[in-house]
């Protein structure tokens, strides 16, 4: 498998370039995926330069780079800083994340990620993990389902979703997509039932994933293991959930309210913005379907 059918990668030149890639320096790609945006950091890298790579996902390891500077940790990037130390690394250069589902997640059709199969209800990103798809569904109060439709998903009528949910499973569980298709197909108006199950399904894999706290553990310890002064933090995200996490973090060190002023009044602030936000161009989207909604931001550490 190529790394184009694998995951084709979103602002490639645009994402490394925020990196400002110093040859000798240390980079941590957090997304590994098909190693696109790694393989085109490796390419930047002098000799004594090192790559380490994340990717919970037992399918990229089919990717590996078999370079002596490449160490691919087969793990959540929800734990950057500990297996950094455990490979002796206390500061980076630069850290790179291009988040939400890979191509190739989308299209395994057993992995339940894509509204265009019927499928198991898993939505993984490891298949370690004990919560899928199937539990949420099948498992989860009413007032949860709520909740993660409304947050997750955007979606108005939440209630009434967790409400036909609760009502079909009392008859039976919802085993698989299909089912879940057909105990809602009546929230599916025919000129937009892609755009609502888009939504019905990110809500599902964020909850399944625990996306929004992975998103914020991980940039919180960024923030600890990036070089003051110089070390970069380039990130691309695909919904506004995660677009606000990352602009309020790399803009205020916090995810809510604002952060404390010095004795001259000024905010203290963790990072300083490096570009303003990039956006795919209309050809790299004619190219790349999936780059339609790519936001880029990258942010310097104070």
């Amino acid at each position: 498998m190529t790394m184009t059918e694998y995951h084709n990668p979103v602002l490639l030149k645009e994402t490394v370039d925020g990196l400002n890639i110093k040859p000798d320096g240390v980079y941590v790609d957090v997304t590994f995926g098909g190693g696109g945006h790694s393989r085109e950091i490796m390419k930047r890298l002098g000799p004594n330069g090192r790559l380490f790579a994340f990717d919970q996902d037992e399918d990229a390891q089919a990717n590996i780079i078999d370079d002596e500077r490449f160490t691919l940790i087969p793990e959540n990037f929800r734990f950057i800083k500990r297996f950094l130390r455990f490979y002796g690394i206390k500061e980076v250069d630069g850290i790179l994340a291009d988040l939400g589902v890979s191509s190739h997640q989308f299209d395994v059709a057993e992995r339940g990620f894509s509204t265009r199969f019927d499928a198991g209800l898993d939505m993984r990103m490891s298949q370690k993990n004990d919560l899928d798809a199937y539990r949420v569904v099948n498992e989860y109060e009413e007032k949860d389902l709520k909740r993660m439709f409304f947050d997750y998903g955007d979606l108005r009528n939440a209630g009434a979703l967790a409400s036909a949910i609760i009502a079909a499973r009392q008859v039976k569980p919802i085993a698989n997509t299909g089912d879940l298709k057909t105990v809602l197909s009546r929230f599916l108006p025919a000129h937009k039932s892609n755009k609502i199950l888009a939504q019905i399904y990110q809500a599902i894999r964020i909850e399944v994933n625990q996306e929004m706290e992975v998103l914020k553990e991980f940039l919180q310890q960024s923030l600890e293991v990036l070089k003051p002064g110089s070390g970069r933090l380039s990130v691309i995200s695909y919904h506004s959930l995660e677009d606000r996490l990352v602009k309020r973090y790399m803009r205020n060190g916090m995810f809510e309210g604002e952060p404390e002023r010095d004795m001259f009044g000024n905010f203290e602030v963790p990072f300083k913005s490096i570009e303003k936000l990039i956006i795919p161009t209309d050809e790299e989207i004619e190219q790349n379907n999936r780059a339609r909604s790519a936001k880029l931001r990258v942010a310097e550490k104070l």
